[in-house]
């Protein structure tokens, strides 16, 4: 009532005259912004914990990307892409250039957290295939980026999913220019080490081979998922071409003679029953099909997300020992060479004196330099612990996969019953009862002990 700016101060009086009515509901509006802060207040309180659940990973954004029909380009034909974000409520276009340079960009920030990977770049002979592949590869990746809690806030990604002018390549390269990367900016970088659990290199390990034996199972589960689309999809074609040839039947065979069938009209009556059937076998044709997109979408899609998380995952594990850690060794090793050469100029004498103090020189700038390395392994560190508990909070993914299996499987195998008994009638009358011969003895079949040899 004081949202509809209604004197609240004789509250009594004003809820009498409401009597049974139901009182009004105050309008709350948009709370996007308070469930963001709410889980930033979280994650400050305990920064060694995630503090996301799946559904609000998903509420943070909802990324479509479909494919421009038309190619631009007087030469070199290009394809096109429109970008929907639903956070945003923003509508781009962008070419698969663009996403790679936006994924460079993401690499130089973020070097530390899970940067998906983009499909590969097919310079001639892009099939249809091929493009739509690609398509739902580019909807994975960004929709991977934007429910990532460090990259949604990220003003790099706003602008890739916002900016409407042209030549984007070449302007989000221009606009973050010389951007820091997350060690740089971020205020947990100095506290680092204290954020680092003594046993973290421990269980990174373990988590590493869990991650790679989830990987395995759950890419031959989507190797399972696959075949069933293949088989949904092989089905509509069959029965395609089962409708296709009882059309043939239908309509092409020329009007048989009395010489060929006597007094025995059978074949008309199929004829004219295989002309009803074949648009039937097309309905089914067509439902096959829906099966198989449906469980494309439930299932295959689903399961490739996870495995783009988990091989994002493999990479950042991979950039971890193979940048911070080597690059500190590296620079371990340098600092011991000088400090030797240092003793060797001292032990020399006095004519030494210049080269030890500027070896002393360089090996403070060369200790300062690894004070600053060890703060980035631990930085690096807890990013890779908070992207452990990232892939966990994606796990409940799987629930989805399995309501997707359940669903699509006992809803089409429902329709297609439903299908196939709305078919039975039509089978059955292919021959009117007053037509088919009088049944004397127990339905054999063709292929019985008392058909001729030569139909065995």
């Amino acid at each position: 009532m004081a949202q509809q700016g209604k004197n609240i101060e004789d509250g009594d009086k004003i809820l009498e005259n409401f009597g049974d009515q139901e009182l009004p509901r105050p309008a709350l509006g948009d709370l996007t912004d308070l469930k963001t802060l709410s889980i930033k207040v979280r994650r400050e309180r305990n920064p060694c914990v995630l503090g996301y659940r799946f559904m609000e990973l998903i509420e943070l954004d909802a990324i479509e990307v479909d494919l421009i029909p038309e190619k631009k380009g007087l030469i070199l034909k290009h394809v096109e892409y429109e970008v929907s974000s639903r956070r945003y409520k923003s509508k781009v276009l962008r070419r698969y250039n663009d996403f790679v340079a936006f994924q460079e960009l993401l690499l130089i920030r973020f070097p530390y957290r899970m940067v998906p990977r983009l499909p590969p770049k097919k310079m001639i002979g892009a099939d249809r295939e091929f493009i739509e592949g690609r398509r739902k590869s580019l909807r994975r990746f960004l929709n991977l980026v934007a429910r990532h809690p460090s990259f949604s806030e990220e003003s790099l990604l706003k602008f890739f999913l916002t900016f409407g002018g042209a030549d984007m390549q070449h302007v989000i390269k221009v606009q973050f220019r010389g951007i820091p990367d997350e060690f740089v900016t971020s205020p947990l970088a100095v506290q680092a080490k204290d954020l680092v659990p003594m046993d973290t290199q421990v269980q990174f390990s373990n988590s590493r081979d869990f991650i790679r034996i989830l990987f395995n199972s759950i890419a031959h589960i989507k190797g399972v998922s696959d075949r069933m689309v293949a088989r949904s999809t092989g089905l509509a074609a069959d029965m395609l071409i089962f409708g296709k040839e009882l059309s043939v039947l239908a309509n092409d065979p020329p009007a048989l003679s009395s010489w060929a069938c006597g007094t025995i009209d059978t074949w008309s009556h199929l004829q004219n029953g295989f002309k009803g059937l074949s648009v039937e076998f097309g309905v089914l044709a067509d439902k096959s099909q829906k099966q198989g997109h449906m469980e494309d979408d439930c299932l295959v899609e689903q399961l490739q997300y996870f495995l783009d998380l988990l091989t994002s995952y493999k990479d950042l594990c991979d950039r971890h020992e193979k940048g911070v850690l080597s690059d500190h060794q590296r620079a371990l090793q340098k600092m011991g060479q000088m400090k030797k050469r240092k003793m060797t100029a001292t032990i020399q004498g006095k004519e030494q004196t210049a080269l030890v103090e500027q070896l002393e020189s360089r090996i403070i700038e060369q200790e300062s330099e690894i004070n600053n390395m060890e703060n980035r392994n631990y930085f690096s560190l807890h990013c890779v612990h908070m992207e452990t508990q990232l892939i966990h909070a994606n796990m409940e993914l799987l629930v989805k996969v399995m309501e997707g299996l359940l669903s699509t499987q006992v809803r089409g195998h429902q329709e297609l019953a439903q299908m196939w008994e709305n078919i039975a009638p039509k089978i059955k009358t292919l021959i009117p009862p007053s037509v088919k011969s009088p049944s004397t003895s127990p339905a054999t079949s063709p292929m019985s002990e008392t058909a001729p040899s030569s139909f065995r």
